[in-house]
């Protein structure tokens, strides 16, 4: 198995692209999203210095056609909406390799994880060359090339400071967050983790996998 991460720039009149572009600082992430017939309803969240701004350009933007915010901070908002561009969802439905939510969106980019066979993959790239999408990978890792890199406690850490977003820029939560998921003091969640992107990066760089002690 094949676990991919790319980057595919967005048509230039899709909704969230033209509001990722005004917005540049911003980060979209399509939590769920589902098609009925020729709309779509999705539930989005937005982490932004002025989240009310630009939550209030997605409610405003004509190809939004219902907007109920769900939740504000001062930092992120929370919202559900209706969309009449289904096009993600026609691209979902003919790839050969659907991607994974969370979606993410910065700055007219899609940022998306896909996992299944090399030939499934090797078709998700065919089409977007068909399709003329510039795209960029980002990563791509063999599942049986690490399946045994990392120790099951650093694969748990390294997911978890990844689901919580320890590991976006800006940083999004601390590491007494990780730790707090995982029901351990942050000390631990810190060594866990240096020692995980230690063996990781030296894998990416030179191959060698070095040993499994936690």
């Amino acid at each position: 198995m094949i676990t991919a991460s790319l980057r595919i720039r967005l048509p230039e009149d899709a909704w969230v692209a033209e509001v990722s572009r005004s917005f540049p600082s911003a980060t979209f992430r399509l939590l769920s999203g589902v098609r009925t017939g020729d709309r779509a309803v999705e539930l989005g969240e937005v982490v932004a210095e002025n989240p009310r701004k630009v939550s209030g350009a997605i409610a405003t933007h004509p190809s939004i056609e219902a907007h109920e915010r769900l939740a504000v901070t001062d930092d992120r908002s929370l919202s559900k909406y209706e969309t009449i561009e289904t096009a993600l969802y026609e691209f979902v439905e003919s790839a050969s390799l659907p991607p994974e939510f969370p979606i993410v969106v910065r700055a007219g980019w899609y940022e998306l994880d896909f996992t299944g066979t090399r030939d499934e993959f090797d078709g998700l790239r065919a089409m977007l060359e068909d399709a003329n999408l510039r795209y960029e990978l980002q990563s791509l890792v063999e599942a049986d090339e690490t399946a045994t890199l990392l120790t099951d406690r650093q694969r748990a850490t390294l997911e978890a400071a990844l689901r919580e977003g320890y590991f976006e820029v800006p940083r999004e939560c601390t590491l007494d967050t990780v730790a707090g998921t995982l029901g351990v003091d942050e000390s631990t969640v810190s060594g866990v983790l240096r020692r995980g992107q230690a063996k990781l990066v030296k894998w990416h760089l030179t191959g060698a996998d070095g040993d499994r002690l936690d």
